[in-house]
């Protein structure tokens, strides 16, 4: 379960305060998977990370009972002078308590998934973004959560990458929740069971995942601030 109340997020920009979202209210309950809809810009990502754990909110709160990813295929923890194995090392070391066998299972994981190579050791920085994918991704599998956070994973790479990833997820779904963004909307008619709408700085709910791809799409149509009647 996930308790949203009163989130609010704001940035500065050029000196001016932007504010992305205000006052979100929601509830994911165990069990249930979520496909959060919105314009590019309208904040998806933004509130991810705030429910991961990577940005913090100006105010508000979130409760939850259950473990919750970081946004899955982050690329934004990586550090580029390490390569992917000292990357996948560090992390593995924070969430698995220093266990020396769980570690090396996990950078084990991470290598066999990649198909890196001798690349695998070498610095990050120097990745194309299809081999970068394939290392965030694959931490991000490697590590079991009640809850994943899924943004756009499933459309980068190449094709035997996106179909691979499908796999894993619908392995991960059998025992944990989603919460997923993907601009490939037939895609998360597989994994959702209902969807929230995150339009002008609010979150409207849908109980009905249908229905709210219908709505998302009809705003689509029209201008970024048109209001839903």
């Amino acid at each position: 379960m996930i308790e949203v109340k009163g989130l609010t997020k704001s940035y500065l920009h050029k000196g001016k305060k932007s504010t992305v979202f205000k006052d979100l209210n929601f509830k994911i309950n165990t069990g249930e998977s979520v496909a959060l809809l919105g314009r590019n810009g309208a904040g998806k990502s933004t509130l991810l990370q705030i429910l991961g754990g990577i940005d913090q909110p100006d105010r508000g709160s979130i409760k939850t009972n259950k473990s919750i990813s970081w946004p899955v295929g982050l690329v934004g923890g990586f550090q580029g002078s390490l390569s992917a194995r000292e990357n996948v090392t560090f992390v593995s070391k924070i969430y698995a308590s220093n266990n020396k066998e769980i570690i090396e299972q996990k950078i084990r994981y991470v290598e066999e998934f990649a198909e890196l190579g001798k690349y695998f050791d070498r610095p990050f920085k120097t990745y194309s973004s299809g081999m970068r994918s394939r290392v965030t991704f694959g931490l991000s599998m490697a590590f079991d959560f009640d809850i994943y956070l899924i943004d756009e994973v499933t459309s980068a790479g190449d094709e035997r990458f996106r179909k691979r990833s499908r796999q894993i997820l619908e392995k991960k779904h059998e025992n944990s929740d989603f919460v997923m963004v993907d601009h490939n909307l037939w895609g998360l008619k597989f994994h959702c069971d209902r969807a929230l709408l995150l339009h002008n700085g609010r979150i409207i709910e849908f109980d009905n995942l249908e229905e709210g791809i219908k709505i998302h799409k009809k705003l689509l149509e029209k201008p970024a601030n048109h209001e839903i009647v």
